[in-house]
This record gives structure tokens, sequence and C-alpha cells, in this order.
């Protein structure tokens, strides 16, 4: 029997993005948090990172005044505050510049978060290095990621190196973060013994998903094997797609011999009851009921349960896009289980040919995401591949970081004919530093720098959505949205009447798209959540009173360039891009524009040379697949 103690954190953050896309307000997590603090069975809790900062921003509240208001009661108690950071990703699903990188942890640490959990998407050591670094500079305690998945080139082996490696590079401790729940817990066992023959001193913590069932299994062997922390979650948002319950693990434990810490279950019920409030008062309106459940088909394709949440609401829209094409072709119209199933078949298949990338954030969306725009596309009897974002091809070159593994040989034959060429070096070198740059926007629009300048930071990190947040525009979407979601009657539990669904505070939610006014100057935002809640932006200037151009007399023949999907028509997706126009002479593969579909922007290059007469849609509009986008003569 064992005797050793173990510890627990409350992923209180990550409970409510894995089960739907958003966190209580400010307001809610201070009146929840002391009572956190009185269960007394916590040694920490997770506070901020991933999607925090970007939602209290889409809320229209100020994400560093949340941050200080949340981790103070944990602070004053001496609970310890932990976070999840991207490392090269930050706290965003794009790449970000050093210099922003490394005001992160000096802002989180003045702000009371005192161990950040930085891991990357593809397992490179090169970006989790800089992260460990930059932290311990700023006096945190870096507590390095292992993204577990399962896979031949994901043996035990190839863990334990890495957490040597990273050991050897600074980090304080190792988390074995099993974001899908797909470690077999023997096998999970194996690697933590590893890395505890080799550096018996260094803290572990284990943080798991409860999807396809393996985690109280793999909890209790992870604990056998020299794991201190393991990471729970708590009714009701424990299970399905979220975490482990915490009695369910403390009782597990207890059982086997463990000092584990006793619960006071008044405080427990108090935590209970108010989470179950926030979910009546406005976030259950985003909250799936198929992520209560637990699902060992999960099992095969390996996708995290924070990336579910999202997943399940994006489907109803590609399932309507590709059920009008077989309706309009006399074909059969699928389900959404007929869909689902489809999705999981063909994120199995092409994983490896993509190289193995843990399926992890950006990745587990880059990888669902091209899984299924190649069903869509077998599904219209096209072939597979062909649509591919421009973000997936920077996975697939090597932006990111390294690979696992080796492309298949038609992604490699498909990117030779496209000119693409694999990139080697350090993944920063393509992200200069940009401060800067933030810094003159700052002074040019008067607004002030912060405590420890922590709005230079939230402007640096989340450019678009901190403009948004500035002018008041997010707040106002979301109040929208919201008033509409009440009226709708929409609720966590199928059947909710719109009586039965009380008034709530304002306003939480981002539409999947908004206009926003900066200083005179439109701009259309697309916001995307993936794994862990983390928002991916993408801003086009807009003309949102203009129509398209009229169509100019012309004579001769004219060859259309047509949507080869349905989503949101976008001429530019960069400040720095040049929209076509009518009367530019298009080359075969130039660039037309782009169709955003599944929160990617996906490339419309010209299969026709010639001179453009009609340009059909303004950018920001919506269109069909099949729909005419240009014309050329």
């Amino acid at each position: 029997m064992e005797t050793r103690k173990i510890k627990f954190s409350l992923v209180y953050r990550d409970m409510w993005q894995s089960s739907g896309k958003y966190l209580p307000r400010v307001d809610q997590l201070v009146k929840v948090a002391p009572h956190i603090v009185e269960m007394g069975c916590f040694a920490r809790v997770e506070t901020n990172g991933g999607g925090f900062e970007q939602i209290n921003l889409l809320f229209g509240e100020n994400p560093n005044n949340a941050v200080r208001k949340w981790t103070q009661p944990f602070n004053d108690a001496g609970i310890q505050t932990h976070m999840l950071d991207r490392s090269l990703n930050g706290l965003r699903m794009s790449p970000v510049p050093a210099d922003v990188r490394q005001m992160m942890y000096k802002v989180k640490k003045s702000q009371g978060t005192d161990i950040t959990r930085p891991f990357c998407g593809l397992n490179d050591p090169r970006n989790i290095l800089d992260s460990i670094k930059y932290a311990k500079d700023a006096g945190m305690i870096a507590q390095a990621a292992l993204s577990l998945t399962y896979s031949k080139v994901h043996t035990v082996e190839y863990y334990v190196n890495l957490a040597d490696t990273l050991i050897k590079g600074g980090a304080d401790e190792i988390c074995l973060k099993d974001m899908a729940g797909i470690g077999r817990p023997v096998w999970l066992g194996k690697i933590v013994s590893g890395i505890k023959k080799l550096h018996p001193e260094i803290p572990l913590q284990y943080h798991s998903h409860s999807g396809p069932g393996f985690a109280l299994a793999s909890i209790l062997e992870v604990c056998r094997a020299g794991v201190e922390y393991v990471d729970v979650a708590m009714e009701p948002l424990s299970w399905g797609t979220g975490h482990v319950d915490l009695l369910a693990v403390h009782a597990m434990l207890k059982d086997a011999g463990f000092d584990v810490p006793e619960i006071n279950m008044d405080a427990y019920m108090k935590v209970r009851s108010l989470t179950q409030s926030f979910i009546d008062d406005f976030l259950g309106y985003y909250i799936n009921p198929k992520n209560r459940f637990m699902n060992s088909l999960l099992i095969g394709p390996g996708l995290p349960g924070g990336m579910m949440g999202s997943l399940m609401a994006d489907l109803e829209s590609n399932l309507a896009s590709i059920n009008k094409w077989k309706t309009k072709n006399n074909q059969p119209t699928l389900s959404q289980d007929d869909l689902l199933v489809k999705l999981f078949n063909e994120v199995e298949h092409i994983w490896p040919i993509v190289g193995y990338p843990p399926l992890v954030t950006p990745y587990s969306q880059y990888v669902k995401n091209l899984a299924l725009m190649n069903v869509m596309q077998l599904e219209k009897g096209k072939q597979r591949w062909s649509m591919i974002a421009d973000n997936i091809w920077d996975m697939l070159m090597g932006k990111g970081g390294k690979l696992p593994g080796e492309l298949g040989p038609e992604l490699k034959a498909l990117a030779k004919e496209q000119g693409k060429e694999e990139f080697t070096e350090n993944p920063q070198s393509l992200y200069p530093n940009a401060l800067d740059t933030f810094r003159k926007e700052m002074d040019e629009k008067g607004w002030e720098y912060g405590q420890d300048e922590e709005e230079l930071f939230e402007l640096a990190m989340h450019p678009e959505q901190y403009r948004a947040y500035k002018s008041g525009e997010a707040k106002k979407a979301f109040e929208e949205d919201l008033a509409k979601r009440r009226e709708e009657g929409a609720g966590l539990l199928e059947g909710t009447k719109k009586a039965e669904v009380p008034a709530a505070a304002p306003a939480n939610f981002a539409p999947s798209s908004m206009i926003v006014d900066v200083d005179g100057e439109k701009f259309n935002v697309s916001v995307a959540y993936g794994e862990n809640g983390a928002v991916q932006t993408a801003e086009a200037p807009v003309q949102a009173s203009t129509p398209a151009p009229a169509a100019p007399v012309v004579n001769g023949a004219v060859k259309e360039v047509v949507a080869p999907l349905e989503g949101k028509f976008y001429l530019t997706k960069e400040s720095s891009e040049t929209p076509i126009k009518v009367g530019d002479d298009i080359k075969v593969g130039d660039l037309i524009g782009y169709v955003e579909a599944m929160k990617t922007f996906n490339a419309i290059k010209s299969d026709i040379a010639g001179k453009v007469v009609e340009v059909a849609f303004a950018t920001g509009a919506e269109v069909e697949e099949d729909d005419v986008l240009v014309k050329i003569q």
C-alpha cells in the first residue's frame, strides 16, 4: 500500500473551456473563489492562460483586472496558481514575437500567477526551452509540458528523452499533458518511471481529459509510478469532454493507500451550486449536451477533449453544406452522427500522412479541419487534399516546429507542385520583435500602458480582440448574440423552454465574425476557438456598406472563378495584401481571395489568365459553393 502524498489541482478554467466555449465573467469568478479555498483540498488552482484573456476581452471586460482579482484569493490562501501557455504561440493560436513572449511572463508574474505550463503542439524543444528561460527570468516556476499522444513514433523513450531535454534546459517541473485522454495507463506509468529514474527530484503533474475512458486508471497508474500532482475537475463540469471528478479520484487514491487531503463537503456543495448557477445564468447557451458524454470512439482519432466543445457546433454548418449539395444532386443526406464517424475515420487515416503532429492546439484544429475538408470534398465526388488552408501548409512545412514524423508521399508531391519548401530554422526567427510597433499605436491612440505595462501586453498579444474591446464593439456584439439565443430558447438541456431560462447579466459570446470600427477604419474580425478555448483571429479591411462593383459591359468570352466551398469571401486577409479589382491582369495561379470556412482561410487561386471584368462579391460576404466570385476575360 502506498503512503505517498498526492496533491490536487483544480483546473477551473479548463473545466469550462472543455465543456463549451466560454468562461464565467470576473464577478462570477470572484464569487466562487473563496469557496474553492474553503474546500481545503487544493494545493493548486488553474486560474488563467489559454483562452482566458481573449474571452475577457470579448466580454468587454479588462483581462488584466480579471486575472488580478481571480488570482488574489488563492495568493492570499497560499494556494499556487498556474496558467497554460502555448510556447511559440503564447496565449493565442498563432506565433508571437519574442519580445512579446518575454513580456508575458513578467506581466503574469506581477498579476499573481505562480506557475506557467508551456507546451508545444509539436513537442519541438526549441519552442519550449525559450519559454522556460523567459519564465524563470521573470521569477515564475516553469512547468514544461509533454503533449501526450499515442502513435508508433510517440514511444516511452520519445517522451522520457523529451522530458530529460527540458529538465536539462531548466524546467523546474514536468506536466504530462494527456489532452485527449488517450494515453494508455501502463504506457503512462512507464513514462513516469523513466523520468523519475533520471530526475527523481523533479515534481510531476498529470493532466488528462476523461472522454475516451482511460483517465481514472491512468491516474492510479501514474501516481503509483511517482506523480505528485493530479489535475481534477468537479461537478457539474467533470467527465465527458472535460476532466475526471475530484470525488472519484479522491476515493480511489485513498483506497489505494495514498495520503490525500480531506474535502470540506459544505464548501464543495457551494462551489458546485455556484458553478451550476453560472450555467443557468448564460454559459449553458454555449454548452452542447453531447459534451457531457464520454465516447470511446475518441480512442481512434485521438481528438482532444478541449476541442470537442467547439467541434460539435461547427459540424452543424458543415453538415448543412454537405446535405445541401446531396439534395441538389439527388443523393441521400447524412445525419450528424454519420458525419462525426466519417470525420473520426478521416482523422485516423490522415494523421500519419501529415507527420503525426500531437493533437493539441493549434494542430488538433488543423488536422481536424483538414480531415473535415477532405470528407466534404469526398462526399461531393471530389479529391482528397483539394483544399489545404495556408496555416495548415505552415504546419506541414515546419514553420511552427519540426513534425514528429514524415510527410506522406502524396503531400510531399503536392508541396513540390505548389513550390512549397520545408523550413528547418528556429521557428521564432520568422516572427521578429514587435513591441515598438504596438507602443507607437498605444501612444497615437492615447491609451494607458497600465500597471506593469499590462495593457501594452494585451494589445501586442491579442491585437484584434483588444481593439474591438477598446471600441466597445465586442461587448455590443456579445449582448446582441446572447439576446438572440435567449429569444430562441437555446440552453444546456434539450427541451429547455424560454420561460425556464433565467435572465442573465450581459454578455459573453463573440460571433464567428463581426465588423468593428477602429478610429474610423472598419475591419471584419473572424474569431475561432480551439482546444482550451484559445481564440484565433484574422482581420480583413471591409467596406461594410459598399456593394460589390457592378459588372461592366464587356465584349468577348468571359470565364468564371467559382467558390470551391461555402463560407465568407474575403479579398484579403492581411492589411499588407492588395485586393484584386476590375481591370487587373490575372495570371494562372494568382490569388483571387479567400473563403473562410471552419475558422481557416482557404486561398482561392485563378486557373484562368486574363483581365478582371467583375468582382461579384464584396469582401466579408457569405458565399455558397459554386457561386461565381470573379469573372475574367
